[in-house]
């Protein structure tokens, strides 16, 4: 028996990984490539989160907006009038859900459990990096000498670490009776 076949899940979970995240990331590239960064142009999905996370600050009681950044493309977060933070593509939070559907696909299960697990999973992870942005914005209102903790350690651990437990939710508890 070669390597190859005494090892086959662990080469078909590579294999699968590795070509979801390659399809997804090249995907995720050519959209953004519609977008002119030299001319300030910000993504859609980056509009999209900038938007929801001055409404959920809004929500959380503070007085927040978002603006247009005029050297680069990315907005420019505001609460009470103080610019607070830029927002730009990396914030969106996608390279991470490119990563959990990539780890989701080469776990996969059925079809429609695994589509379901990934639409749940990306909504959860969309809601949760709105809720990072803005709780991040507030911290750096109140806290600003704590920023770069903040915003290099603790919301990292936070996004990262939920998409660890329903990386483990799915391989423990949802993924079924697929072969392993």
């Amino acid at each position: 028996m070669n390597v190859f076949q005494k090892n086959k899940p662990f080469f078909l979970f590579l294999l699968k990984f590795g070509g979801t995240y390659l399809v997804l990331s090249v995907v995720y590239w050519l959209y953004l490539n519609q977008y002119d960064a030299a001319a300030h142009e910000v993504d859609g999905v980056t509009h999209l989160v900038a938007r929801q996370s001055a409404a959920m600050t809004r929500f959380l009681g503070e007085d927040a907006e978002i603006m247009p950044h005029k050297s680069e493309a990315s907005y420019r977060f505001f609460i009470n009038q103080k610019a607070l933070v830029r927002i730009v593509e990396g914030c969106n939070a996608v390279s991470v859900m490119i990563l959990f559907v990539a780890f989701i696909v080469a776990f996969s299960s059925t079809i429609k459990r695994t589509l379901l697990y990934i639409v749940t999973g990306l909504i959860i992870l969309h809601i949760l990096n709105i809720i990072r942005i803005a709780l991040l914005s507030i911290g750096l209102y109140y806290y600003k000498e704590w920023g770069t903790v903040l915003h290099d350690v603790v919301f990292p651990l936070f996004i990262y670490g939920v998409v660890l437990v329903l990386w483990i939710a799915w391989v423990s508890k949802f993924r079924g009776n697929a072969t392993k």
